[in-house]
């Protein structure tokens, strides 16, 4: 079965002229047991600017050019404007933007991209705050105890609770309440993980597997979307009984007031939002408006849940990964944990409480974070589907080729990045950004489909990583594991979590 799928492939490389690793290929790679990323140095190691495997029958071609990376997610944008088509995917990460394709993802993110502003993003900052009083209160246990503990799994219960205000509404305390249904269905949504045989076979034959598994549907997973849709429904209709001035400002409620000026406009336009009001919604990088004479409805409940679901799933594993390699790096290299203490209190000197605006002034932990994020970048890798044949920096790329972007690779290029195995986060001065390819760092992605969240996302690592050392710092112990062994089944993130001792300040 897999020898079929392959050689099919090879007859697509042979006349495409696609250069390739050594045959046979390793195809199937990263579904080794446990999902660990020990596969990917050894793909380094002959990854040049442009390789090419297979999935199954599907062509994949990995890039780690930054000029190729440019060309692709800007400069051609237009031929790569999806992702991988979604063939198993149900709702409602179904009608989420990182499922949605063409001129409905264009219209959809030109709605939710006010909900990321600046102003926005302030108004969310009261909502960190309160998750990190429960996180230092937690923490405090544990730095009273001086005994070791895994601080990754104190970021998990804080992510959480900070996805459950923003994306659903929900008040949690998933440390304190491991009982409380959101909490427990979370959990067993990110434990779930597909047969890797099962999924060879997939990939292998879609056109036999797909039809199906669509006739046999996973009961468990149908049960979980239901929940999550449900917890949406339920409170869109209760924040359509509060008064506007009651309402939460949350992620939510940004896009049911998105949902209503565009139902404003759509009135205004005898029943459908057309061409001439569309841009009104388009902000840049997006460019363009509906397709003439195609009226784009507003956002569906169904869709209002995709959006919250994506939030749940990017900003709970990115967010806990990104916290946790950050505590491992500070803990195993005091030297830069102290200049950030340093900053830390020079900004305390000043401040009483951190908001969206005085956070700002802490340019040390934002060279930390951003090191972290070159190191270990929780999206590794993603992809954009070629909508048509085409010609990137003189290669050849074929009609429905998925370029998957190598930002694992990237990150530790040396050619950008000397020394890359070494934590400095000096590389992301002012001066240093400006020397380097700004292809060559993408943690975010990058051009009109890169994460819409990225703000978001680094606000919430600023603002815990802050609250934290202003009041701890972190200690290796006996039970740390250096060098952190990594996961990648969907993010990158430690395997075994990371054990750490806290010092009160």
């Amino acid at each position: 079965m897999i020898r079929h799928g392959y050689y099919c492939g090879i007859a697509l490389v042979f006349c495409y002229e696609v250069p390739g690793p050594p045959v046979p290929a390793s195809n199937l790679f990263f579904l080794s047991p446990g999902g660990e990323k020990t596969a990917l140095p050894e793909w380094s190691f002959w990854l040049s600017d442009q390789q090419r495997y297979y999935i199954g029958r599907q062509m994949f071609v990995v890039v780690s050019s930054p000029e190729m990376i440019k060309q692709i997610l800007v400069t051609d944008f237009s031929n790569f404007t999806n992702r991988t088509k979604p063939k198993l995917i149900s709702k409602p990460m179904l009608d989420s933007i990182l499922c949605l394709r063409d001129d409905r993802w264009k219209y959809v993110r030109s709605l939710l991209t006010p909900a990321f502003s600046d102003t926005k993003l302030k108004e969310m900052t009261p909502l960190i705050n309160q998750a990190c009083d429960v996180l230092l209160c937690n923490l405090e246990v544990y730095a009273d105890s001086g005994k070791a503990f895994d601080i990754q799994r104190c970021y998990n219960c804080f992510t959480l609770d900070v996805v459950g205000s923003v994306a659903f509404g929900t008040e949690v305390d998933s440390q304190k309440n491991p009982d409380d249904p959101f909490v427990k269905n979370c959990r067993t949504f990110f434990e779930m993980s597909l047969f890797k045989p099962l999924l060879i076979l997939i990939l292998s034959f879609p056109g036999i597997m797909i039809p199906l598994l669509r006739i046999f549907p996973n009961k468990k997973q149908k049960e979980l979307n239901g929940f999550f849709i449900q917890i949406i429904k339920n409170a869109i209709v209760y924040r359509h009984q509060q008064d506007a001035a009651e309402r939460r400002r949350d992620f939510l409620q940004w896009m049911l007031d998105a949902c209503d000026s565009a139902d404003s406009l759509a009135a205004g336009c005898s029943g459908g939002l057309g061409p001439s009001a569309a841009p009104r919604h388009h902000e840049a990088p997006l460019a363009g408006t509906a397709p003439a004479g195609k009226a784009q409805k507003a956002l569906t409940e169904d869709e209002i849940a995709g959006q919250a679901f994506l939030f749940l799933i990017a900003g709970y594993e990115t967010t806990t990964s990104t916290l946790s390699f950050a505590t491992y790096l500070l803990a195993t290299n005091p030297e830069c944990q102290e200049k950030v203490l340093r900053e830390v209190d020079e900004f305390s000197a000043k401040h009483m409480v951190p908001d969206y605006q005085n956070v700002q002034e802490l340019p040390y932990l934002d060279m930390v974070i951003a090191e972290t994020l070159r190191m270990y970048p929780p999206a590794f890798r993603f992809t954009r589907e070629a909508a048509k044949d085409c010609v990137v920096l003189g290669q050849h790329i074929p009609a429905g080729a998925v370029i998957e972007t190598a930002v694992g690779h990237l990150h530790h290029d040396p050619e950008f990045w000397p020394e890359p195995e070494k934590f400095i986060p000096e590389r992301f001065t002012e001066e240093a950004k400006k020397e380097r390819h700004p292809f060559a760092y993408l943690p975010f992605g990058a051009g009109p489909r890169g994460c819409i969240g990225m703000k978001m996302g680094l606000l919430e690592t600023k603002m815990t990583l802050l609250r934290i050392l202003q009041k701890f710092q972190f200690k290796t112990c006996p039970e740390t594991e250096i060098p952190l062994q990594l996961k990648s089944k969907a993010t990158l993130g430690p395997k075994n979590g990371v054990y750490i001792m806290l010092e009160s300040r």
